[in-house]
């Protein structure tokens, strides 16, 4: 991993223990996850025990430890999206993709979850990718969709 790029990231803020989480933030945004050796780097040139670093790292749903693909897909649950199909898009997804939620494909394009609400039941049943929403999804629409992200467009 290089670190020219941590350093980058830390020389847009004061090196003080307060900047933390928008540092994790840039860091999540560069990498799409939080490596282990960068929040090495970060507990030092911070100041900040590692243990809390990771206490932070795990408090907020935002961070990941873990890969997480190019596009995050979020799949509405909410119970207006449920009663119109959400669980056949979801089983679409994990089909089309060979994921189950919490899961990111072999080639990182992609990571599946599940949220309970996103705020927009009228368009349900609801996909997120990437930031973007898809509403009124049906398998025959999330095929193009996906054909879209993964030529590199959304």
């Amino acid at each position: 991993m290089e670190m020219a790029e941590v350093e980058e990231i830390l020389g847009r803020y004061e090196g003080e223990p307060g900047d933390l989480i928008p540092v994790l933030q840039d860091v999540q945004e560069r990498y799409h996850y939080l490596p282990e050796e960068v929040l090495r780097y970060i507990s030092g040139r911070l100041h900040v025990p590692l243990s809390q670093i990771y206490h932070v790292a795990t408090f907020y749903n935002a961070f990941s430890l873990q890969p997480k693909g190019k596009y995050t897909i979020s799949v509405c649950m909410g119970t207006a999206c449920h009663v119109r199909g959400a669980p056949t898009i979801l089983e679409s997804l994990q089909r089309i993709l060979g994921i189950r939620p919490g899961e990111t494909t072999p080639d990182g394009m992609f990571s599946l979850e599940t949220v309970h609400c996103l705020g927009a039941c009228a368009l349900g049943p609801l996909v997120v990718i990437g930031g973007d929403y898809h509403g009124r999804m049906t398998p025959t629409k999330l095929d193009a969709v996906l054909r879209r992200y993964r030529k590199g467009g959304g």
